[in-house]
């Protein structure tokens, strides 16, 4: 990787369009993501964070705007952006019939990579899949099929990974367990654009956020910049910092239309 590319963010957006014949997906998304962070795309469903993802994973095309992954662009370089990148999905892509260590050993076989055996054991230990590792994937707790899912994705070292609702369907535990795989992954240097409809999920992770609304980026920044948003709440003469909910609900609305701090509803 070049000087030049490193020095550029790990994820650059501006002007993004999408449409699907008379509805317009997106309207002209904008935002960066900086290398080694975890930033959050926040929105309800329909908002069009899934199609934001494909279009950076270039599984789709954009009708307007540019996109760049780890200095190239998803248009025109696009054989270089699919090196860079790893996407995991909603739902797990876990062969069931294999055990956990299979399923490692054939996705590195599949990019042929030298000494697989060794690349599992290590993805492993790393995502506390060990001592389950010889054990059918569909014997496996939901948590630990999406953590085996984020380590398959990882295979190659992708310095870009994409996780789409990581968490959806999965219980508290096991959230907590995606949660702090997704907290090493960063420890250890990836960035990872991560969507979300999960407030909390936002909340605990991400360095960044930013709420997708009707197709454009309303808001973005660290969570402490998106509480400034609104002013503290007074209870019984004890100040009460608002939550991320109370920010998204004030932008968004309870109805889903937008609704700007300090004007009527």
């Amino acid at each position: 990787m070049t000087v030049d590319r490193l020095q550029r963010p790990a994820i650059h957006v501006r002007g993004l369009e999408k449409s699907y014949k008379e509805l317009r997906v997106l309207r002209g998304v904008d935002f960066e993501v900086a290398r080694g962070s975890i930033f959050a795309l926040l929105g309800s469903n329909g908002a069009g964070k899934t199609t934001v993802v494909r279009i950076l994973s270039t599984l789709l095309r954009a009708d307007a705007g540019t996109a760049g992954v780890n200095g190239f662009d998803v248009a025109t370089q696009a054989a270089d952006v699919r090196e860079s990148i790893s996407l995991t999905g909603q739902f797990a892509a876990v062969d069931e019939i294999l055990s956990g260590r299979e399923n490692l050993v054939l996705v590195a076989r599949l990019r042929h990579l030298k000494d697989p055996g060794r690349i599992a054991d290590d993805l492993l230990a790393r995502f506390s899949l060990t001592d389950a590792g010889a054990r059918r994937a569909s014997t496996y707790s939901g948590g630990m099929r999406r953590r085996l899912d984020i380590a398959m994705s990882l295979i190659g070292n992708p310095p870009v990974v994409f996780l789409d609702e990581p968490t959806t369907g999965l219980d508290p535990q096991a959230r907590i367990e995606v949660w702090q795989a997704v907290r090493e992954l960063a420890a250890q240097g990836t960035t990872v654009l991560l969507t979300t409809q999960y407030l909390d999920e936002a909340e605990q992770l991400a360095d960044r956020i930013a709420i997708l609304h009707e197709g454009r980026i309303i808001v973005d920044g660290t969570l402490t910049e998106l509480k400034r948003l609104l002013p503290p709440a007074t209870v019984e003469y004890v100040e009460k910092q608002p939550t991320l909910e109370d920010v998204f609900l004030t932008l968004v609305g309870d109805n889903g239309k937008d609704h700007t701090p300090g004007t009527d509803a």
